[in-house]
């Protein structure tokens, strides 16, 4: 079985928005943060800007993971066709010099099939939740900056690089074990298996953290640095700034092959002997 892994990338979505718009749309929608509180409260009142207070903001740059597997398998393999004769007249035919009985008013051929299987899997995985979620693919339209060397260099020092807590060696088990396939076949001519995309995603979020001073509450508030949509958030990441992510860790197979158990055997302990090979090209 042939097995190709594409090169490893990490790529760097820009800003969109400034982030002076990005605390102006976040200060618009501030009470939505709140939730449920702010729904009762806004059957009474609505509560003055000098009742909220901006604690915290930050400016990250948050990733996800974009891996596609592909496979290809050309084979043979024998079968058995019933073929129904023209009427029940018919009790024998010849096709290509060869004689063949009816038996109950069909014909039983032995034939060769000639066959080709392709299969393909796109994987898009939140890089802090480790879940699949297919409304990243709308980031892929747009133009992000393939980056070589040290990510730190290509953003500000005050904006946060928030490191993957998935490993890429689970996502690429997951698509390499739909790609390996039990073939029922005689002969095989041709067994692909290929990795065509490795790509780790940064993209960039503003969040503001508020305080509801008279009801002692607080809540965050993301504004997408790319698309503007505004949501609440969960948390923020303040503990990350200043760190610096190590490429050959993000990327790094070799400690997760003895675990990336799939059909078809040591095919996990090849891909993973590629990327480090390859690395240390």
């Amino acid at each position: 079985m042939d097995i190709h892994v594409a090169d490893q990338r990490i790529l760097l979505f820009t800003d969109q928005i400034t982030p002076e718009d990005a605390q102006s749309k976040a200060w618009d929608k501030r009470i939505s943060a709140f939730d449920a509180l702010s729904k009762v409260t806004g059957f009474f009142s609505r509560p003055k800007d000098d009742d909220f207070e901006l604690t915290y903001s930050e400016h990250r740059y948050q990733p996800f993971w974009h891996v596609v597997a592909k496979a290809k398998y050309v084979y043979d393999r024998s079968a058995k066709y019933q073929v129904p004769v023209s009427g029940p007249e018919v009790k024998s035919i010849t096709l290509l010099k060869n004689h063949y009985e009816a038996v109950n008013g069909h014909l039983h051929l032995d034939i060769m099939e000639h066959c080709l299987q392709e299969e393909q899997d796109e994987a898009l995985v939140d890089g802090v939740t480790g879940k699949a979620d297919s409304e990243l693919g709308r980031y892929l339209s747009f133009s992000p900056k393939v980056i070589s060397g040290q990510i730190e260099k290509h953003v500000a020092d005050t904006s946060i690089l928030v490191p993957p807590q998935t490993r890429v060696s689970a996502i690429m088990r997951d698509s390499l074990s739909k790609m390996i396939k039990g073939i029922q076949t005689d002969k095989i001519l041709e067994e692909n298996v290929e990795v065509t995309c490795v790509d780790l995603y940064y993209h960039p979020i503003y969040a503001f953290q508020y305080k509801w001073l008279s009801k002692n509450k607080e809540a965050i508030l993301e504004v997408d640095g790319i698309t503007g949509e505004i949501k609440a958030g969960s948390r923020v990441f303040s503990e990350y700034l200043g760190h610096i992510l190590d490429p050959s860790f993000l990327f790094d197979l070799g400690a997760d092959a003895a675990g990336m158990i799939i059909p078809g055997g040591s095919i996990a302990v090849k891909v993973a002997k590629h990327v480090l090979d390859s690395q240390k090209k």
